[in-house]
């Protein structure tokens, strides 16, 4: 069993596409058929169900499916532990991050970074934080900058990076936004516009609001910052969000007694062995 079979295997099984899967393995869909096909030979049994444009896991698919990965990721563990043993920095390095940190925290760094040690191939994934938290528990991703889990996650080690301030924002025409303080009360009797209910920016809030005994009136929800601010600037509502997105299109409103972060740094599975570009990455992160 070669790991390029179980390679492509996964990838079909990610993008449920041949097509799909051939593009992000920078192959022919033939190429990527003819391993599969030979994969499904070799344990003599079907994979794929493949109707129509349709392609879904068999039960024998499903169940192959966790035990490729693992496979897949220790032969790429095995390569970067005898590479690394060298001391040397190079191979690559999958990692991901969220849309907001590779917009306003990640660029200094990754000039930084592919300067110093150009032998290192970055495959970057971007992602919502929660997503590639799961995806370096799964060991899909060595390595994410993302926005950590206020909860310690048991199989994930977590390493701050950069601290967060959150600030709430209103538009400049917001009914509130000429007052230099209000209570979360009055706040909350206001439409917000948030980030979805799943993620940890929103838990933040959330758990804030519960203390206060306070219900929210949520008007929009996206994961997406860069978007809430331009509805939070369009007067759609008030939201929460990182300081770094203050500017003269919005105004910051403090609440009484409440002061809110979140961290920002990188996460690592437990049981894996960091690269040497992993550990490097981190490092240079840091320092900007």
């Amino acid at each position: 069993m070669e790991i390029a079979t179980l390679q492509a295997f996964v990838a079909v099984a990610d993008h449920s596409s041949f097509s799909e899967a051939a593009e992000a393995l920078f192959l022919t869909q033939p190429a990527v058929s003819k391993r599969v096909a030979q994969l499904e030979a070799e344990l003599g049994v079907r994979l794929f169900d493949r109707i129509g444009r349709r392609v879904s896991l068999t039960a024998n698919g499903a169940a192959l499916l966790p035990r490729a990965r693992r496979l897949i990721n220790d032969a790429l563990e095995l390569k970067g532990l005898m590479r690394d043993l060298s001391g040397a920095v190079r191979g690559r390095l999958v990692m991901g991050t969220s849309h907001h940190i590779g917009l306003h925290r990640l660029p200094r760094a990754l000039k930084h970074f592919t300067e110093r040690f150009p032998e290192v191939e970055l495959d970057i994934r971007f992602m919502d934080s929660e997503a590639a938290c799961r995806a370096v528990e799964s060991g899909d991703l060595e390595l994410a900058i993302v926005t950590l889990p206020p909860e310690q996650p048991p199989h994930l080690k977590l390493e701050t990076v950069w601290d967060d301030p959150l600030v709430v924002m209103v538009g400049p025409d917001h009914p509130l936004a000429a007052r230099a303080r209000v209570r979360l009360a009055e706040l909350a009797d206001h439409p917000a516009v948030l980030p979805g209910d799943a993620t940890y920016t929103r838990g933040i809030l959330e758990q804030a609001v519960r203390k206060a005994g306070v219900r929210l009136t949520v008007a929009m929800a996206t994961n997406y910052l860069e978007t809430l601010h331009m509805l939070v600037a369009t007067g759609l509502g008030w939201s929460l969000l990182p300081a770094t997105l203050l500017d003269d299109a919005v105004r910051a409103l403090p609440v009484q007694g409440m002061t809110l972060a979140r961290r920002l740094g990188a996460v690592t599975h437990r049981r894996r062995s960091l690269s040497n570009a992993g550990v490097e990455m981190i490092r240079v992160c840091k320092s900007m």
